[in-house]
């Protein structure tokens, strides 16, 4: 027990970041792993192709490939996807309950996203209505593909924009 006038220690607020984020309920976060700048949408866009899959299409970026012959002083590090749900997509409540059922997905699966690479999902309005469990083995499937892609890509020496 500590006396009166000493302080008491002082836990910081934020997780550390060496230690993988947690939400309140222990579950794995994926909000350190979140595209999030206009800008990082964009060098995402300009170094990848884009890739179709049944209810969505979606975008595979290195982050060496995004880097090649720009600034050096971007520096990215670890794995990083983004969603982006049009407004063609629906209402507002539509659109973001799109988005809450990815981010649980991808949440689910965020162990899966190949590192060193920024990936970018488009959903088509068909994921609103579809079973959470067809969904969820999409995303696995992507997943899954994107990183054996990104490995793929990395492997290549010379190669810094994925074919």
């Amino acid at each position: 027990m500590n006396a009166p006038n000493e302080p008491e220690e002082i836990k910081p607020d934020h997780p550390q970041p060496d230690k993988p984020r947690k939400d309140a309920l222990g579950k794995q976060s994926l909000a350190d792993s979140r595209l999030r700048s206009h800008a990082d949408f964009q060098r995402a866009y300009a170094a990848s192709r884009k890739r179709q899959s049944a209810s969505m299409s979606w975008f595979l970026a290195t982050q060496q490939a995004m880097n090649a012959g720009k600034d050096s002083r971007v520096t990215l590090s670890g794995a990083r996807v983004g969603l982006t749900v049009g407004k063609v997509l629906g209402k507002a409540h539509e659109r973001n309950r799109i988005k809450r059922r990815m981010r649980e997905a991808l949440r689910r699966h965020v162990d899966l996203l190949p590192e060193g690479a920024d990936l970018i999902l488009h959903p088509r309005r068909a994921v609103l209505t579809m079973e959470f469990t067809k969904l969820e083995a999409e995303i696995v499937r992507i997943l899954t593909q994107a990183r054996a892609d990104a490995a793929r890509i990395a492997s290549r020496p010379g190669m810094v924009s994925p074919a």
